[in-house]
């Protein structure tokens, strides 16, 4: 039985931490791989990232698998939550093996960014080591192939799409083959998720599923947006990170042209996409369960444009997810708020 999320790929887990209150609004999110790894590789196309341990992911470099990814707010400041996770996998023995004694390893923990800093009101809460290791502690504590909170969580709690409140959404994909291919995506883009004529989510146009906002729905829904933008004075920094994972039994290379062509899920579902003021990055992780199909040339391809497709449907799902945010760092309605659940 699947869940539509990340945790269909057998053996991946998410963990969120949550702050919010207090000046609090930001959070971050875990994805642990299966004990011994995931094949993993990166493509970052923003123009602003903030990342770490991301050129161990290179093809060409030693780093074969990783134990874990972090996906944070903060900006910058918050990669200090992959130490956090560092140190737990560290207790635990997972890492790159660097001695005779299997306790001595160093955990390569990637990990990316997002904007979020003083959206809740308090310039300097962001997370840190403690809000990681909560997060991987929250994974680690839950069941295989559990379902994924969705919205106004961990990474996701201080997102925001264009005038709109973002978040966290995740789906996946079975194909022919048997293959699983999930995504969990942080949306929180400098450009929009919706068409500002119409209402309807860009994401949505790809679904074949167009159900249109009623011409004063929508009249209503842009005078409540104008209002929103007339308060809010933070600037337009932002960023989109992704995980796509697959169980299938991909090399370095392959993965790294998984994360590249799940971009397009990215640049289906928001426009305008990758520009200086964002960051966007996606992972790819790689279970090596199930064998590619050496008979059919085509079974790669699949992936890949599943992947892009998976992205594209969790980005929906994070804006449909998300909940309004008023607050002293500025007012982000929801998508749900402005027309309702259609």
């Amino acid at each position: 039985m699947t869940v539509d999320a990340l945790t269909d790929v057998t053996g991946v887990r998410v963990g969120h931490a949550t702050r919010t209150g207090g000046g609090w609004l930001t959070g971050t999110t875990v994805v642990l791989a299966p004990e011994g790894g995931a094949v993993a590789a990166v493509d970052v196309r923003g123009g602003g990232p903030g990342t770490k341990e991301t050129d161990a992911l290179d093809p060409r470099n030693l780093v074969q698998k990783v134990e874990a990814i972090v996906l944070t707010g903060g900006s910058a400041y918050g990669l200090d939550a992959a130490s956090g996770v560092m140190a737990w996998l560290e207790e635990q023995g997972r890492g790159v093996r660097v001695g005779v004694d299997p306790a001595h390893v160093v955990p390569v923990v990637p990990a990316a960014c997002v904007f979020d800093l003083g959206r809740g009101g308090d310039f300097r809460a962001r997370p840190d080591a403690a809000t990681g290791r909560a997060a991987v502690e929250a994974a680690a504590a839950s069941a295989v192939g559990a379902r994924v909170q969705e919205g106004c969580v961990g990474a996701g709690t201080g997102a925001a799409v264009g005038p709109i409140k973002g978040g966290i959404g995740t789906a996946s994909a079975v194909l022919g083959s048997g293959v699983t291919v999930a995504a969990l995506v942080v949306a929180n883009a400098a450009g929009s998720a919706m068409d500002p004529e119409t209402g309807v989510l860009y994401g949505e146009l790809f679904q074949g599923r167009v159900d249109y906002p009623e011409p004063h729905v929508h009249e209503a829904a842009r005078g409540r947006l104008a209002e929103s933008a007339a308060k809010n004075v933070l600037p337009p920094l932002n960023t989109t990170l992704a995980v796509v994972a697959t169980d299938a039994d991909l090399s370095k290379a392959q993965a790294q042209k998984l994360a590249g062509t799940a971009h397009d899920g990215i640049a289906r579902a928001v426009r305008p996409v990758h520009l200086l003021n964002d960051g966007d990055t996606v992972f790819a992780l790689a279970t090596g369960a199930r064998p590619l199909d050496a008979g059919h040339p085509l079974a790669l391809n699949e992936i890949l444009a599943a992947g892009a497709d998976v992205v594209t449907r969790a980005i929906v799902r994070a804006v449909r997810a998300a909940e309004s945010v008023v607050g002293p760092g500025g007012v982000w309605p929801s998508y749900r708020e402005l027309y309702g659940g259609r």
